[in-house]
């Protein structure tokens, strides 16, 4: 004899909180899987498509992973020596920049600088504070045994996750389909399918359109000689995956950073800023529309909520999963509001079908 209705609702809700509460529990340790499975979900459709053109999926997936591995190495190698050397630079020229404003400031009002005035001792606490700890937080970071064995961790474990998850890939979703009640099943899948449009659209289309424009911020800023371009530029292709954050963030740390160094050369800062200008222009008016369309379904603010709460609950893994859950949220409060406004609850017993 079957489940009830209800006692399927209650069962299914059980396995929920069940859930729920394991990525809780193991969050800790959960980064390179959940990052592997993002990445195999990344790369399926690249190897779908190999495999229509006659591949075998164990031959796709060598290749895909092959080159993903390059890609990495050569990173490791060149890229993130430089990125580090920046970082660390940036943090202990920070103390000289806030000195600099507090010139400037003076310079341009007196008023403001009075001996024991708020202001004065405002930013003079805030350069002190960049002198003690920016340093000593980039050090921990790097030397921490903590850090390097979850860097290790994610390093080696993540490419074999991700391996294993874009080979089985097709047959993970085929068992996952067995499981749903056979009842309900196209609607599931119609919902599944929604979801899988939101994400596809969004996280990979994002992640496109973030590196191209980290990219294109890193090396206009650096052909300009803007001091730690590089950084600045990833910082702001990064922070692109959240609208308009990245923009409005890595504009506003490099024409800081412009004014600080091309003082007596105000062309070069306007420069500066003219690059975030275009930058904003061919996302708004290009890379969005085409990489990730106007119709996903995911509103910046809730954006931003999902990836803060995820963040505070899980830490870094928690950002992972954040935009997945976010998007599949959306997805099914779309469709129960879409079934709650076709029930008579939203209509009303005398109200005609078509008003």
């Amino acid at each position: 004899m079957g489940l009830s209705t209800g006692n399927q609702i209650k069962w299914w809700g059980l396995l929920a909180v069940a859930v729920i509460l394991f990525l809780w529990m193991f969050s800790s340790i959960l980064l390179p899987f959940i990052a592997g499975a993002a990445i195999a979900y990344f790369l399926d459709p690249v190897a779908d498509r190999l495999e229509r053109m006659g591949m075998p999926r164990a031959m796709a997936t060598s290749i895909i992973s092959l080159i993903a591995i390059l890609v990495v190495i050569f990173i490791l190698l060149l890229i993130v020596p430089l990125i580090a050397e920046q970082l660390v630079g940036l943090f202990q020229s920070a103390p000289d920049y806030v000195a600099r404003l507090q010139v400037y400031l003076g310079e341009k009002f007196p008023g403001l600088f009075i001996e024991d005035s708020r202001i004065r001792q405002s930013l003079s606490s805030f350069e002190g504070m960049l002198k003690d700890q920016g340093v000593v937080f980039i050090n921990g970071v790097l030397s921490g045994s903590m850090a390097i064995f979850d860097f290790m961790l994610i390093l080696f474990i993540t490419p074999v996750v991700a391996f294993y998850l874009l080979l089985d890939w097709d047959k993970l979703v085929a068992t996952v389909d067995g499981w749903m009640p056979r009842q309900h099943l196209e609607e599931i899948r119609k919902i599944a399918r929604e979801i899988d449009a939101v994400l596809a659209g969004f996280v990979r289309g994002q992640l496109t359109v973030s590196l191209i424009l980290g990219s294109f911020y890193s090396i206009c800023l650096m052909l300009i000689g803007l001091q730690y371009g590089l950084v600045v530029g990833l910082i702001a292709g990064i922070l692109t995956f959240i609208p308009y954050v990245g923009t409005m963030v890595g504009g506003a740390l490099s024409i800081g950073l412009a004014i600080y160094q091309f003082w007596d050369n105000p062309v070069w800062i306007a420069v500066v800023g003219l690059v975030f200008v275009v930058g904003q222009m061919v996302e708004g008016n290009f890379l969005t529309p085409k990489l990730v369309g106007g119709s996903v379904g995911l509103h910046p603010v809730w954006l931003i909520f999902s990836l803060s709460a995820f963040a505070v609950l899980m830490g870094f893994a928690g950002m992972l999963i954040a935009v997945p859950v976010a998007a599949s949220i959306g997805v099914l409060g779309r469709y129960f509001m879409g079934k709650y406004m076709e029930a008579g609850l939203y209509r009303g017993p005398d109200l005609p079908e078509d008003e």
